[in-house]
């Protein structure tokens, strides 16, 4: 496995992540496991993504005295790249209800493995917002270097990419493009094959979440 600077990237090593990623890449795990274990380790991801997330006081009334409370101090924008990154949605819900949720549409070109841009919807106050851009899998890179540098043209300051799985490749693209970008993962795997899915991986992240295999 290829090593990165802790402060580029973030590889999450816990034992329930260690657990669901089995899950996950065993090929006989059905749909219904398959989603379950993908949003307990989405909600573990956005616990590390967030972490750095500032804070403002302010005052509270408990039912003994008042005392200091904290806000977050910046608005949060998931956003998921479609149509895998919807995988992640819920599971980061659950941890922060008040995001916001935008769309981009890209799919891979079977014979360029290049993005195409297809869908987008983004929340109004990107600029000023923490956007937490997410996809299963970090394969090439291209998808993600895409979205990313579409999130900047609309004026997004503050970018995190977080995946399930990657590949060194695909990390190595995004932060030779967006030395800016954080990126947390849940593992980092050997390679890309010929046919650039990620090695061991788990196969097709969108067919498996959703069925379509």
């Amino acid at each position: 496995m290829a090593a990165f600077s802790k402060d580029q990237v973030t590889v999450i090593d816990h034992p329930v992540v260690h657990r669901d990623l089995t899950i996950l890449r065993d090929k006989n795990t059905p749909t219904a496991p398959f989603r379950q274990a993908l949003a307990r380790i989405a909600t573990i991801l956005a616990y590390h993504s967030l972490i750095s997330i500032p804070l403002r006081e302010t005052r509270v009334t408990t039912p003994i005295q008042d005392t200091t409370g904290f806000e977050l101090n910046s608005n949060i924008i998931v956003v998921p790249i479609l149509r895998a990154g919807l995988g992640l949605v819920d599971g980061i819900i659950q941890f922060i209800p008040d995001a916001k949720v935008g769309h981009l549409g890209m799919y891979r070109d079977e014979t360029t493995h290049k993005p195409i841009d297809y869908y987008v919807k983004l929340p109004d106050g990107i600029k000023t917002s923490f956007v937490l851009l997410v996809d299963p899998m970090l394969a090439t890179g291209g998808s993600a270097h895409d979205a990313i540098g579409y999130l900047k043209k609309q004026g997004a300051k503050k970018i995190l990419f977080m995946c399930l799985i990657s590949a060194p490749e695909g990390i190595r693209h995004i932060l030779d493009n967006h030395p800016d970008v954080h990126i947390v993962t849940a593992a980092i795997d050997d390679c890309l094959n010929n046919e650039a899915f990620i090695v061991p991986g788990l196969g097709d992240a969108g067919d498996r979440i959703f069925g379509t295999l």
